[in-house]
Formats: structure tokens, sequence, C-alpha cells
């Protein structure tokens, strides 16, 4: 008897017929003797529904109360997901993620799983129920819920996997695995038949929204293998492992594997910051205990002692960012901050970029020849970052995937 983990995305439940499609699913797995555990987001769009019925209300609601209106779409869905599968005849039992053991670091909207005590699922397993266990949230040691962020649902399967110690872990989204790009933009995007986890985790970082970084994070650090698949029909999807294993014919064409974008992007800028010692760790510092998560980092410029600092993050974090900065214009002290939330990231990504130079020249090259101006730049062993003009993005993510040769190549593995 096998153990298998789970995970339906919002869209996969996005409504009735849905969940009985889902609910049939599961019960097709079950009937194979496996135990089931399945790990559910909210329905559809719920979660976005109840964001902009907050921000009706307030324009910065209280974190706290935040985590506790967000945590009830994945309680509607797994409530619902156990009904229809006690209508196939299942044995079934929905436990909310505290119920099911997760325990978060107490950090509302962004929490991390701490530990899981599976106790509640394995005695359920031993009832021989499939159990449905909420997504994206879990319970601090001071007894208030956490949500893990956006696609946290991704990370509760893939903890409660390491848990279990479960056989695999299948993560059933709306496409039918990882493509080389976005293929709602890029048309001529090829699914994946393996990538590698490091792979996989700097597509995630840079906005190709299949999985959570997390969760691959999670999943490399304890080698659970991953399934990304579609749950509207039965195909093979992206075996997300180790080492993913490359046709040779294809092996110095694969340089690189994929393009990424994100448009959740802003850059902050402090403008006339003191050039001394230590000054980059108190911005930094305090950008990390207000909970904002940097990426990029761009420092320039030195005139009469001071610099300016640029950094970019998500765009959600803007009320974050805007009291950070405030209190950092005082105690530094700088000359002024600005926020633009009118740029793109985009990347390219491939293990091929290690041993192979030239990805960055042919990046920036075609860019310019699109007329597509690059702003900030980082890079990685396997990895190439810029920002642009966000109206330029499909623009700049089209041209590189054609410069690569990802348009003609069946597989990236």
């Amino acid at each position: 008897m096998a153990i298998v983990v789970q995970k339906f995305g919002g869209s996969s439940v996005g409504s009735a017929e849905r969940i009985q499609r889902v609910a049939r699913r599961i019960r097709e797995t079950a009937e194979k003797g496996n135990d089931v555990a399945v790990i559910v987001s909210a329905m559809g769009d719920t979660t976005d529904d109840l964001i902009a019925l907050a921000e009706q209300l307030t324009s910065d609601p209280p974190p706290r109360e935040m985590d506790m209106l967000l945590s009830t779409g994945e309680q509607q869905s797994i409530a619902l997901l156990a009904m229809a599968l006690d209508a196939l005849g299942c044995r079934v039992v929905s436990l909310t993620g505290w119920q099911a053991g997760y325990h978060t670091d107490g950090l509302f909207s962004k929490a991390k799983i701490l530990s899981i005590d599976c106790c509640r699922v394995q005695e359920e397993f031993r009832k021989g129920n499939i159990v449905i266990v909420a997504g994206f949230q879990g319970l601090d040691a001071h007894g208030e819920i956490n949500t893990l962020g956006r696609g946290g649902s991704d990370t509760s399967a893939v903890a409660l996997a390491v848990a279990l110690d479960a056989d695999i872990c299948e993560i059933f989204t709306d496409v039918d695995g990882v493509y080389t790009a976005d293929p709602r933009m890029v048309k001529t995007a090829r699914k994946m038949s393996e990538v590698s986890y490091d792979e996989m985790l700097e597509m995630a970082a840079m906005g190709a929204v299949v999985l959570q970084p997390r969760s691959v994070e999670l999943a490399k650090q304890y080698q659970v293998v991953l399934h990304v698949r579609s749950s509207f029909n039965y195909s093979e999807g992206t075996i997300v492992k180790e080492d993913a294993v490359m046709n040779k014919d294809l092996e110095k064409e694969m340089i690189v594997c994929g393009v990424a974008h994100d448009t959740n992007v802003m850059k902050a800028t402090l403008f006339g910051v003191p050039d001394r010692p230590g000054i980059a760790g108190e911005i930094f510092g305090q950008l990390a205990a207000d909970g904002v998560n940097v990426d990029m980092i761009v420092q320039s410029g030195n005139r009469d002692e001071r610099q300016d600092v640029s950094f970019t993050c998500g765009r959600q974090d803007r009320m974050k960012i805007t009291r950070t900065l405030s209190g950092l214009m005082k105690t530094l002290p700088a000359d002024s901050y600005a926020l633009l939330d009118t740029i793109a990231k985009v990347s390219v990504v491939g293990a091929g970029m290690i041993t192979h130079p030239g990805v960055a020249a042919t990046m920036f090259r075609v860019l310019a020849e699109e007329g597509i101006n690059i702003g900030m730049i980082s890079t990685s062993e396997i990895k190439i970052s810029c920002t642009v003009d966000e109206e330029q993005v499909n623009r700049a993510v089209l041209a590189l995937h054609t410069a690569f040769g990802l348009d003609d190549v069946k597989s990236c593995s």
C-alpha cells in the first residue's frame, strides 16, 4: 500500500462540477489500495475576492485579521470536496491545517511551516478514510492562524508528503505541466517531461507560478519527487526531481530550458544614503524584520559620501515598504525614497548556463534589438534576470524564447 499526497489548486475546484471531477479522481487513487491525503486550495478566485472585500473596508487591514479571513477559503473547499467524496460512497474526513497538525512560525501572511504532527492524519488512514486537508494555513505557538503566502498550498502538500514519507506528491493544476514559458503568453512553449529542482526553483522564484518556490526548496531538501500535471486530463505532466535526464542529441542546444516572467514586481529606491560600513545591514535588516522579501539589489553612485540603494520586491508589500522606508529616512538618515510599480522581471533559466558563456550577451542583445531597455540585473549560476518596462514584458519573453531555440524543441529533457 502506497501513501499518495495530491494537491488540487483553486482552478481545479472552481465549481461544483469541477469538485465532482476531482472527487472521482481521488476515488480512483484510493480504490487502488492507496492511503490518500489531499491538499486543497480555495475555490477559483475566492482568495482574491476576500482580499477585495477587505480593501473596501480599509486600505491597511490588520495582518492577523487578514489571515483569519483568508483561511476560510480553504475551509470551504475541503468541506465541499469531502461532501462530494461522501456522495460517491467514500470514507472521508476534512481537516483544517491546524487539525492536520501544521505548526507555523507566527509570521502572518508569509508564514513558514516549522513542523507537522501528522498523528491525526495517520489515525484517519487507519480508519480507512481519505483525508482532505486545507492548504495554505497552520497554527503558531500562540494559537494564531497563519497563512503561507500565495501558492502556499503547494508547500502544504510537499511538507505533508515529507511528514508522511509519502511515495509520491502530485501537484494538480490547470496546465499540463511545467512549460518553457507561460503557455498562455507563448503559444510555442513546450512542456518539459522532467526538470531539476534547481531549475524549477529558479523558474518559480522568477515568476513561473506553477509551483511556490518554498515548495520546491522543501522537495529538494527532502528529495520528494513531484509530478506536476493537469486535473482536467490524464496526460503525463512534468517530473521535478534532482537530476533531470536530458536527451543527448539536444544537450548542446539546451543551454537555457525556460523563460520566466513576473509582473508582481516593484522597485524601491532610497536616495542619499550615508556611505558608511553597515548601512546595507541596517536597511535590509529592517526590511527583513518587517517581513519584506527582497530580490534584486543595486547600490549606485557616490557623491558627497552618499549613495542610492535600490531593490525589488512584491507589489503586495507596498504598505510595509512605505512604513519601513519612512522610518529609515529618519534613522539613517536618507534624502528621500521612491517606489516604481510599472516594471516587470524577465529571466532565462538553465543548468547548461554553468558551462556555456555568452548567455547574458545573447539575452541583452536580443532585448536591445527589440528596443527594450534593461533596468536592474541579477544572476546566479543557472539564471539571469533583468527588469524591463511592464508594457514590454510580453515582447521580451517571446523574443528570448525564440532566440534560445525553445520554440523548436519538443522537450527540455
